[in-house]
């Protein structure tokens, strides 16, 4: 009976151990998505790839959906990747210690996470944006329509933010706007035809109050019986019928993601946080051919680049 009750013992007291060791286990990185879509799974193998090459095995990191995050599992790391808005929230409103790195998000999206959370920005919790810089799309206009001058932007809510800098870009790239405000709970379209009559292109910036699936059908049907290019955010609006848009692919976006990460955990800071380094144009070849254009994406990318590298590039 002794026997039995100290084999029993035995029994507990390893139990318990391997139950304490599993909560032990901190991973280099844990990769936190807002769900197990086609764009997060992209992003997350190429995060796996960067971090691979750096020497942080696959064995060191793991991947969980937000829900799995808030049912415990996988919450001991060196460096938590939060990829997509849920995601950026929930890792926002825990109390989690370690720095948190937010992708596949816009900045207006981080923002509010932020708001939301009563967090501040920092190298401890930082964002890689999905959506480009400003000044990257006033560029693709200069080198894709450089006869035009008189950009026209609709703002909501989220994008009102953004004017500031907006015209500062512009007016660096002697560029005019017509800038219209749209308040919250009014429909597009009455501002959009009026500033249709007054620019030479329509430059979309990201705001749901404005692009969203129950106004960008229409958005684009009028700008363009309206012979008015739409420059636009997404590869999705440009088989709509935009012209042209820029964006960062999930692949590339899970690149630099991981190479921030590798750098991380090789000692450097994750930084404040940035815009995507790689980008993409998209062209839609029907609605150039209409507006006379002929466009090759990968000379526009090409050209782009060179404008930000500088003079002498």
């Amino acid at each position: 009976m002794i026997l039995f009750l100290r084999r029993l013992s035995l029994s507990f007291l390893l139990m318990f151990c391997a139950m304490d060791a599993s909560r032990a286990v901190e991973w280099a990185a844990v990769i936190v998505s807002s769900e197990r879509g086609t764009a997060y799974q992209e992003a997350v193998a190429a995060v796996l790839d960067e971090l691979s090459r750096g020497g942080v095995g696959r064995g060191e990191v793991t991947h969980v959906t937000a829900e799995d995050w808030r049912a415990g599992k996988a919450q001991n790391a060196r460096l938590f990747i939060a990829l997509g808005v849920e995601a950026a929230s929930v890792l926002a409103r825990s109390d989690v210690k370690v720095p948190v790195l937010s992708t596949l998000l816009s900045r207006s999206s981080f923002e509010r996470v932020l708001r939301d959370s009563g967090r501040r920005v920092s190298a401890q919790f930082t964002a890689l944006y999905f959506n480009q810089p400003l000044t990257r799309q006033l560029d693709l206009v200069r080198v894709a329509l450089p006869d035009a001058r008189r950009v026209g932007v609709l703002l909501g809510s989220q994008s009102l933010t953004q004017q500031a800098q907006l015209e500062e870009a512009a007016w660096t790239r002697n560029l005019k706007l017509v800038i219209t405000r749209v308040p919250p709970q009014e429909p597009v379209f009455t501002d959009l035809k009026k500033i249709l009559e007054e620019v030479d292109l329509l430059l979309a910036i990201a705001d749901p109050q404005i692009y969203n699936s129950n106004n960008i059908q229409n958005i684009l049907l009028t700008s363009f019986r309206a012979r008015i290019p739409m420059v636009a955010f997404s590869p999705t609006y440009v088989r709509a019928g935009a012209l042209l848009a820029v964006y960062s692919t999930p692949t590339q976006i899970g690149q630099q993601a991981g190479a921030m990460a590798r750098g991380f955990i090789l000692g450097r800071p994750l930084g404040l946080p940035q815009y995507p380094q790689d980008f993409e144009v998209s062209v839609n070849e029907y609605v150039a051919r209409s507006l006379g254009l002929r466009l090759e994406p990968q000379a526009l990318v090409a050209q782009v680049r060179r404008l930000e590298k500088g003079p002498g590039s």
